[in-house]
């Protein structure tokens, strides 16, 4: 097969930070233009490709710390539009050799109009829980180890007091003392029910992360026992199985990412994917309607820069994709609405845990003292 020449309209551009001085960080950022398409030396190509097929250092710049910003443009027909294909070409060699992070990605329209982004976006999930002026609270289903009716009648409370959306903890899955079928059945009527009796709607997301048939035979029933949404961690499950969801028209329910097992990918100060990549541009990319991801100043390694940045990732306009919303967790108590309300906007959902369990008013109590807090 011929190669022919790259379109000069589409392409792929990558933001990578590599270790200094100058003569160092160029010497890395040549070697990723070669990792990243042929995965050998240049000089294997005879120059009529290799000023094509390989990697193009755009750009080359230091930043804090001795550290150097590369820009990377690749050629748009490397991609066939598979999650595998985008991976590869963006970290796939470099991620082996722990001294580079990969800060951001961008595509020229025309390769980004073959990804789904979010079926519902922020404007959608607003539109669905009736509220549009202030940050959205999500509670979540838990302990393990509570039988669906436990589950149910937490998740009145929950609606009781006044949250907006609902969620499966990701340890939720289909234990014999709590089958998948059952607690989605009474969790999703409960819910319905008591948002009837206070007049609003509040989403129930479904946990369905599993094997991809396992994933559209749960997405299929949660749909018809009445869930609202699904929520999926594509660290578990691979990013191409939430796409896959997101396309089939007959699963038109919003998409939650959880970052279970994503925290291995994010870079640590050896190497990685930055967190805007993993908690902002991924799931957006491929369908999700909100990202969870860890607050910062919460148990889990989150800085405030990188918190924000994933934030305005999620929201900032992509092409035709419609918007993200963030979604903060960490063991959020009412005391840290303001700071986290201040840093990250009122586009945002915080995730309220375990903690608001333990309030000493009770979950309503709780819910209440969030809802003074954001002026409702």
């Amino acid at each position: 097969m011929s190669l022919t020449a790259p379109d000069a309209s589409e392409f792929l551009t990558a933001i990578y930070e590599v270790d200094g001085p100058e003569s160092l960080a160029r010497s890395t950022a040549e070697r990723i233009c070669c990792d990243q398409t042929i995965e050998a030396e240049g000089n294997l190509l005879p120059p009529s490709l290799r000023s094509t097929i390989l990697g193009r250092l755009e750009n080359l710049r230091a930043t804090a710390g001795g550290r150097y910003q590369a820009t990377i443009r690749f050629r748009g027909d490397l991609l066939s539009g598979e999650c595998s294909d985008l991976l590869n070409v963006l970290f796939g060699t470099s991620s082996l050799r722990g001294d580079v992070t990969l800060l951001s990605f961008t595509m020229t329209n025309g390769l980004l109009s073959s990804w789904p982004g979010p079926r519902f976006g922020i404007g959608g999930l607003r539109q669905s829980v009736g509220v549009s002026h202030r940050p959205l609270l999500c509670a979540v289903l838990k302990p393990l180890g509570r039988t669906p009716q436990e589950l149910a009648d937490l998740a009145v409370r929950f609606v009781e007091g006044g949250v907006d959306l609902i969620k499966d903890d990701q340890s939720l899955v289909d234990q014999r003392w709590c089958r998948f079928e059952e607690r989605v059945s009474r969790c999703a009527e409960a819910i319905m029910r008591a948002s009837t009796r206070r007049g609003r709607p509040c989403l129930y997301f479904a946990h369905i992360s599993g094997s991809l048939d396992t994933m559209r035979q749960r997405a299929a029933q949660a749909t018809s026992l009445g869930a609202s949404g699904l929520l999926v961690a594509p660290g578990l499950t691979g990013w191409n199985a939430l796409r896959t969801l997101r396309s089939d028209d007959e699963i038109s329910l919003p998409m939650a990412s959880h970052p279970s097992m994503l925290g291995t990918s994010v870079d640590r100060g050896s190497g990685g994917l930055a967190a805007p990549v993993v908690y902002g541009l991924l799931p957006r990319l491929v369908g999700a309607d909100l990202s969870i991801y860890p607050a910062f100043g919460s148990d889990y390694p989150m800085s405030q820069q990188d918190c924000v940045l994933v934030a305005e990732y999620c929201r900032r306009s992509w092409g035709g994709l419609r918007s993200m919303m963030p979604a903060v967790g960490g063991r959020i108590g009412p005391e840290r609405l303001d700071e986290l309300g201040s840093a990250l906007g009122k586009e945002m959902i915080f995730i309220l845990g375990s903690r608001i369990q333990q309030f000493p008013g009770g979950v309503v109590a709780a819910m209440k003292e969030f809802h003074r807090i954001l002026g409702q």
